[in-house]
């Protein structure tokens, strides 16, 4: 069993492997040293085979954000707990894809930030456990993390935050109410009643608000339709009463030929069962967003003529 964080375990001598393996993969100088002579131990980081997590404690393998987090709690002597990007990647609705750490300072401890480590500062935000590291709630999360990011990528956040299920709208809502008055909390409270937890990527969430901010008629998400042959077709947007819909189509896809050949057959299938289908890029969102707009409002425009 893995020895609590912050918890010096003693072993034998020669059983450097089982000091490291009872604490997530870090251990202190002081530790090693018990085990090391001081001569051995500078040889041994000189050569790559203790590598420096935090400033007075090592690992025998390159560290992930896990061994990074439990060499804090060994500085600390508790586990410490994690909070903006950190934690919205510990409960899957990350989109910023974060690098570094961010934690909550300890109680009655101090650490400070660092090569890739952010200590902040975050009195009364409600607490909970992620894979038994303590983190702040999911929703207060959600909304503290897309307070500091552009609308398109707060939405976003949204969005992913209620796919994990980790949360629901009323607590979002709830949490909003709490960080009342700081920087960004306006912007979030008005996104909150557009988030829509059948998003499923980031840019499927960007298009949509642009969207929504271009007057269109809220479209349904991931609408199923069934061509003649009976086959399941599932829509990023669709208008179903007029029978027309958009895709957003990332790059990354068309370097799979199956995939493409797929929405070849996608894009015929529809067309025979009498959908109009728009297919919209990165570009036509980030860059030309009203001229998206123009070409999905005409496309509605003559589905409601026909």
């Amino acid at each position: 069993m893995r020895a609590p964080a912050g918890v010096h375990t003693i072993v034998s001598m020669t059983d450097l492997p089982a000091l490291f393996a009872a604490q997530g993969g870090v251990a202190t100088t002081a530790q090693l040293l018990e085990h090391l002579s001081r001569s051995r131990l500078d040889r041994d980081i000189l050569s790559g085979e203790l590598i420096k997590v935090w400033p007075g404690v090592y690992s025998p393998h390159v560290p992930d954000a896990m061994t990074r987090l439990r060499g804090l709690d060994l500085r600390a002597g508790v586990p410490v707990a994690i909070c903006l990007g950190t934690a919205a990647a510990a409960f899957g609705f990350d989109v910023q894809d974060t690098h570094d750490l961010h934690v909550l300072t300890p109680p009655g401890h101090q650490l400070r930030d660092g090569d890739g480590l952010v200590v902040h500062r975050r009195d009364g935000a409600p607490l909970t456990l992620v894979d038994g590291r303590p983190a702040t709630a999911a929703a207060w999360t959600a909304v503290e993390v897309a307070r500091s990011l552009r609308r398109p990528r707060a939405l976003a956040t949204l969005d992913a935050a209620l796919r994990t299920g980790t949360c629901d709208r009323r607590e979002l809502l709830a949490a909003a109410a709490r960080q009342a008055g700081r920087r960004g909390i306006v912007a979030v409270r008005e996104l909150i009643p557009l988030a829509d937890a059948r998003a499923e990527s980031p840019m499927e969430s960007e298009t949509r608000l642009v969207m929504h901010d271009g007057g269109l008629p809220a479209p349904e998400l991931q609408y199923e339709v069934v061509d003649r042959n009976g086959r399941t077709w599932r829509l990023d947007f669709a208008w179903p009463d007029l029978n027309v819909a958009v895709e957003y189509d990332g790059f990354d896809w068309h370097s799979d030929q199956e995939q493409f050949r797929r929405d070849r057959q996608k894009r015929a299938a529809l067309n025979e069962a009498g959908w109009w289908l728009l297919s919209v890029v990165f570009d036509d969102v980030r860059v030309r967003s009203w001229d998206m707009v123009r070409r999905i409002e005409i496309a509605l425009e003559r589905a409601q003529a026909a």
